[in-house]
């Protein structure tokens, strides 16, 4: 019998398994993480809902609201236009939302304003929902950012992976 041989060994197809088994065990758990705990993406996700709830509660309420950022403290906050200054300092000890280790606001742009990259700033949402132009951009350690667009009329916040800056919009 002529012995053609036109497949692969046992020994071959064990040895391609185990190298995929070894390729697949040290790469599965970044892959996960990357998929599931992208702590950048969900804190970009939570900040654009808390905006668009933020917006809607001032239309139904017809109360403006202030979102304040301290951005050294790498927190966020939610205060009523006509608060007091003790009522500002117990919203911001009680509602203060913090960003997770690793992410933080690198500025944050207000039309009218300019960019400010330390201390306090604040977004004021109208009785009417209408809100001040803004560009908010956030930033991972490992070097991603975010940026979130608030247009004044439009309801959606515009969401782009990379660092835009506001004279390119």
């Amino acid at each position: 019998m002529p012995r053609d041989t036109k497949g692969y060994t046992l020994i071959e197809l064990i040895v391609v398994i185990v190298l995929l088994g070894m390729i697949f065990t040290l790469t599965a758990p970044k892959f996960r993480d990357a998929i599931l705990t992208d702590n950048l993406k969900s804190t970009t996700r939570k900040l654009v809902g808390k905006i668009k709830a933020l917006r809607s509660k001032t239309i139904q309420n017809h109360e403006a609201q202030i979102l304040r950022f301290d951005l050294e403290s790498n927190m966020y906050w939610v205060e009523s236009a006509d608060m007091t200054e003790e009522g500002r300092a117990f919203a911001r000890k009680k509602n203060a939302d913090y960003f997770p280790s690793g992410i933080r606001i690198a500025d944050i742009w207000i039309k009218g304003t300019g960019k400010k990259m330390t201390g306090e700033t604040s977004i004021l949402f109208t009785k009417k929902g209408y809100v001040q132009e803004s560009v908010i951009h956030l930033e991972s350690e490992d070097g991603r950012e975010f940026t979130l667009i608030l247009n004044t009329f439009l309801p959606r916040v515009k969401v782009l992976d990379s660092y835009i800056e506001f004279e390119d919009l």
